[in-house]
């Protein structure tokens, strides 16, 4: 495949330190939406993260040789991955920031990594062994304790959820953000078709730029004084939350999900909400109280359970794809030497001549 010749032309493998980079910056440029929202308006600030990240993609694609994507299948694939990961996805996380603060926005949202590891087992049979099952379990444990208010974690651990229900947390907005998170997970899951007829990083592009349009449109009909309030600051800050936030991290994210195992990536989703805590933090003033470091912990050690999982699976799948590719190679030297012998072998000379004489009688 395309994709799997790029990578290791490029140095880009599942082992590279640059796998963690879009989850840092989803996390970062978390922070830079939320403190965005008072100078502009959610869906213009959702259109504006994807248009011109997409441009940005797809030009440098281009510039180093991608392919653009050809024929109907290729462009229905990316626009249906267009729809779900873009307009959805953006659509849904710009209004529930709204309407959510961030820990419990990023509790919903990040939540996605089980979705995607029983779709991945239903349509790519992937398998869940015991350890990236409880790496996940531990994960959602994990952001449970970075986003829900203590009381209320309190109750759910002791089952009373008529005190979770009636304290409102899931209003409109926890619902925006939970449809963002099923959104981001089928996105993920699409990305394997897309792939099977173009290139992922084109693709990637392409699916911003389609996706970002109608958000576009939605803010040119139904919200006003988009940008008149933006400063310098937020400017700068839109172009970060473009480039890094979307372009960078997108382009990286759905370069590594075009091969692999789809379920241990996901699960450094993980981490989107421990590096937004960190930042938000250090530049809004959020104190993280001792359950969320514990949670921070918890959603730490889910990571490396998983990854050591997917780790082990993909050397794995790597080794039979290097023995079958041997034994290929061996069964093809074989024949064709055994080709070479009956082509080359002369003609075996009689013992004893024939007698004609005898023949004839």
């Amino acid at each position: 495949m395309q994709s799997s010749t790029s990578a290791n032309n490029s140095g880009l493998t599942r082992q590279s330190p640059l796998i963690i980079a879009p989850f840092f910056l989803w996390g970062t440029a978390m922070v830079v939406m939320k403190a965005l929202l008072p100078q502009t308006s959610p869906m213009f600030m959702a259109a504006v993260r994807l248009i011109p990240a997409g441009l940005l993609l797809v030009l440098g694609a281009a510039y180093f040789g991608r392919e653009q994507p050809k024929g109907w299948q290729a462009w229905l694939w990316i626009s249906l991955f267009a729809l779900i990961d873009g307009t959805m996805f953006q659509g849904f996380l710009a209004q529930g920031l709204v309407r959510t603060n961030a820990g419990l926005g990023s509790l919903l949202i990040d939540s996605q990594p089980l979705a995607v590891a029983v779709l991945a087992a239903v349509l790519y049979k992937e398998r869940i062994g015991v350890g990236a099952t409880l790496g996940l379990l531990v994960g959602v444990i994990g952001i449970g304790l970075i986003g829900l208010p203590s009381e209320l974690m309190t109750a759910l651990l002791a089952g009373d959820f008529m005190t979770v229900l009636e304290a409102g947390v899931f209003t409109l907005g926890e619902w925006f953000m939970f449809g963002a998170s099923l959104s981001m997970a089928i996105g993920t899951i699409l990305i394997r078709p897309v792939v099977r007829y173009a290139d992922p990083v084109m693709a990637t592009g392409w699916h911003m730029i389609i996706g970002g349009l109608p958000l576009l449109l939605i803010s040119n009909q139904i919200e006003q004084n988009q940008w008149q309030d933006l400063s310098a600051w937020g400017w700068l800050g839109m172009a970060y939350m473009a480039i890094m936030g979307s372009a960078i991290a997108y382009g990286l994210f759905f370069f590594f999900a075009s091969s692999g195992s789809l379920t241990t990536l996901s699960a450094l989703t993980f981490s989107t909400p421990v590096f937004a805590l960190m930042f938000s933090s250090l530049f809004l003033g959020e104190k993280l109280t001792i359950a969320q470091w514990i949670g921070v912990i918890l959603t730490l050690s889910s990571i490396y359970l998983v990854s050591m999982r997917g780790a082990g699976q993909d050397s794995n799948e790597e080794h039979n794809q290097v023995v079958e590719t041997s034994e290929a190679k061996t069964e093809i030297n074989v024949l064709a030497a055994a080709e070479q012998v009956v082509v080359n072998s002369a003609l075996p000379n009689l013992q004893q001549p024939v007698n004609e004489s005898r023949i004839r009688d």
